[in-house]
């Protein structure tokens, strides 16, 4: 947690982002959260290389900047979610990692954590699927894994 006034903590919601549809639900769920809270928001989309073997497969050409990719779906996924009505202390982050444990990394000094039921397959997504079911059992504070496509009730 962080602080604005002395004694005084922010509290802190992550969202854990691959740009999926589930992943853009995550972040209204958790922008509704934070304002009934007073919360701030943390949009996290963490990803790794992916492993690639064998004689088939092509290289990457080497102007290629996945990390520059990754930040455009983050603020694809978060211009999808809010539009022009982004949170003022929405904060950003793009990881480099294995999102699992990174996210549970993050979670440490979180209050919550909230993430898609499924993301995408592949390298750029996996959130239960395989990472929502590895976070939810090993953060360290309470995980919400936001199902279907039901929107938040407006305030």
């Amino acid at each position: 947690m962080t602080s604005t006034e002395p004694g005084r903590p922010v509290q802190r919601i992550v969202i854990g982002v691959d740009g999926s549809e589930q992943s853009i639900q995550a972040l209204r769920w958790a922008r509704r959260l934070a304002a009934d809270i007073g919360a701030r928001l943390e949009a996290v989309l963490a990803w790794e290389y992916p492993m690639i073997t064998g004689w088939g497969t092509a290289a990457m050409p080497l102007t290629y900047n996945l990390h520059a990719d990754m930040e455009k779906v983050l603020t694809d996924a978060v211009d999808t979610a809010f539009g022009a009505d982004r949170p003022a202390d929405l904060r950003l982050d793009v990881l480099e990692g294995h999102p699992a444990r990174l996210l549970i990394e993050r979670s440490a000094d979180a209050l919550m954590l909230v993430l898609g039921s499924r993301g995408h397959g592949g390298f750029t997504g996996l959130l239960l699927g395989s990472i929502s079911a590895n976070v939810a059992e090993h953060a360290h504070c309470p995980v919400l894994v936001v199902h279907g496509d039901r929107l938040p009730d407006a305030r």
